[in-house]
């Protein structure tokens, strides 16, 4: 199982090592102990909301990048599971599907598909991911040779630069796509 405290380990590694920044300095520019950030690091401890903060300044990064697992060229979050948190003050909570790469471009569509055909895309240009969240019906979804079965709620992004189907499985299939261009 992946916990928050992993989930933040391996950003804080994956961004430390991205910035090309030693130990010591990211936690010099945090104003935080060495020992400190090798402990979160090594997935260990409860670091407070002000410390991530200063870590991601920093990193030069968004907070939520943090909290992002290891990038993987697809992923699926159903309904109910993510990155959740919650209002203090409202019964409100927002869960994390993804984070927007600096410099990226993104269009969002909505999708009323029937069953009976396929969409088959062919590769978008490089770098461009698709994220989806299904919001009426049921769907196959994702990359022609590994396509994910999704019902309502249920995100998945994948790399839109290889081919990639969807499939209504429902009639009056309603979908959000967000097209990524990096």
């Amino acid at each position: 199982m992946t916990t928050p405290i992993s989930i933040i380990a391996n950003g804080l590694i994956r961004e430390r090592q991205r910035a090309g920044l030693s130990l010591a300095e990211v936690a010099r520019r945090a104003g935080i102990a060495k020992s400190t950030l090798s402990q979160l690091e090594a997935g260990n401890g409860n670091p407070s909301i002000e410390t991530l903060w200063s870590l991601c300044v920093a990193l030069n990064i968004p907070f939520a990048r943090l909290m992002e697992p290891e990038a993987n060229r697809m992923q699926v979050i159903r309904r109910g599971e993510g990155p959740t948190v919650m209002a203090e003050h409202a019964d409100y909570q927002a869960v994390l599907l993804a984070t927007c790469p600096p410099g990226a471009r993104r269009d969002i569509y909505l999708l009323h598909i029937q069953p009976g055909s396929e969409r088959q895309s062919q590769p978008h240009p490089p770098n461009t991911v698709e994220h989806l969240i299904l919001t009426q019906g049921r769907a196959l979804v994702g990359p022609i040779d590994s396509p994910v079965e999704l019902e309502v709620g249920d995100y998945i992004s994948y790399p839109g630069d290889e081919a990639h189907i969807f499939r209504a499985l429902e009639p009056d299939t309603l979908a959000v796509l967000v097209m990524e261009h990096i």
